[in-house]
């Protein structure tokens, strides 16, 4: 038996906050919404970019991922840190990492986001 890939990556948000994500993972990051299966629970929303799936669960108990955080490979790193300004979100620029630039941002709800490009 052996691990062969990552499925998706949940993030968690507060309850009523589906339209809000929506704006930030499909409107700035350019995700795009799919369909959840219809046995599972109605709040939150399913998004995909290419093989990138991320799952938004509703917590009713939310309190944001300040250090956990999944990391997105991009294609224009820099374009992305543009788009995000421009829609006012920070980015946070760290230690360097070997073969990669990147800096870190938080969704609308304050969960760390890491965006990275190799090099």
């Amino acid at each position: 038996m052996a691990i062969v890939g990552i499925d998706h990556v949940q993030l968690a948000i507060p309850e009523g906050g589906e339209d809000t994500a929506r704006g930030f993972f499909c409107g700035i990051l350019g995700m795009s919404e799919v369909p959840k299966p219809t046995n599972l629970s109605p709040d939150g929303c399913w998004m995909v970019a290419g093989p990138v799936s991320l799952h938004i669960g509703v917590d009713p108990d939310f309190t944001p991922a300040k250090k956990a955080h999944p990391a997105f490979l991009v294609d224009d790193l820099e374009g992305l840190r543009e788009t995000l300004h421009a829609a006012g979100c920070e980015t946070i620029d760290d230690k360097p990492v070997k073969g990669y630039s990147r800096f870190f941002t938080a969704d609308p709800f304050g969960n760390r986001i890491e965006l990275m490009q190799r090099v």
